[in-house]
């Protein structure tokens, strides 16, 4: 997602094999679909920005309302609308992103579990509308160059956190040099807290997933064990991987 002042890019869509693939105007992927199995989710790391379930009891994930920064190929707001049938919200600035995922990516139309907002991320972020009502917050916001978050100052994950409900949580995508990682970690961990963040290691693709609290919590290693079990077997995400390559922060 782009400032409104600047033009924005052209939406297009790539086919290899089995999967389809969203760019916004370049050779950078931008979020993609499996066609046999639109709802799931393809990207690794697209799946990691999902590692906020094991914080939440499984039981409960149907009562809890998710939010989309990004909408992307809007794998993160099917899945949690299909799959997990959750209230979910997307704001995506882009109206050429919105009708690409209705018309190639499979978004179903709005209903009362679902609504896709054309808006600014940033805006959205620091209004009270939504303020302490997310549960889960997922933040995907790079332009078509992919080469930094568009949103990524302090201010902007303070006014995150106060979207969040009492034990929510953001999930971030960092993807970019690892001076550029470091810089975002320490703004993230000013606006949660060093206590509340943690961190995957990077994807092969070089994408880092960062996890932040809006109250710290301290899992032990058999519950977290035992809801990835539930995660993988209930919703087929490879939670138990997960578990190998994700850290507190501090």
């Amino acid at each position: 997602m782009k400032a409104a002042a600047r033009p924005l890019p052209e939406v297009n869509f790539s086919d290899q094999g089995d999967t389809r693939y969203l760019h916004l105007g370049t050779e950078w992927i931008q979020g993609s679909m499996l066609l046999d199995d639109p709802y799931a989710i393809d990207l690794e790391y697209v799946q990691r920005m999902m590692a906020w379930l094991l914080f939440v009891e499984p039981e409960q994930v149907t009562k809890r309302h998710a939010m989309q920064l990004g909408l992307g190929a809007a794998s993160l707001t099917k899945f949690c609308h299909k799959k997990l049938r959750m209230k979910t919200t997307a704001i995506e600035l882009n109206p050429q992103v919105v009708a690409a995922c209705r018309l190639w990516f499979k978004l179903p139309k709005d209903d009362s579990r679902l609504s896709v907002v054309l808006g600014d991320a940033q805006e959205v972020a620091a209004h009270e509308h939504w303020r302490g009502q997310v549960d889960a917050l997922q933040v995907d916001l790079y332009d078509h160059e992919a080469a930094a978050p568009v949103l990524d100052s302090e201010a902007f994950y303070r006014d995150c956190r106060a979207l969040l409900t009492e034990d929510g949580c953001m999930t971030v995508n960092l993807f970019g040099r690892s001076s550029s990682y470091e810089r975002s970690l320490k703004r993230i961990r000013s606006a949660f807290g060093d206590d509340a963040v943690w961190a995957f290691k990077p994807t092969r693709e070089g994408n880092t997933v960062v996890l932040a609290l809006r109250e710290p919590q301290h899992p032990t290693r058999a519950l977290l064990s035992a809801r990835a079990d539930v995660i993988e077997s209930r919703w087929g995400l490879p939670a138990r991987k997960w578990l190998r390559v994700f850290r507190p922060a501090a």
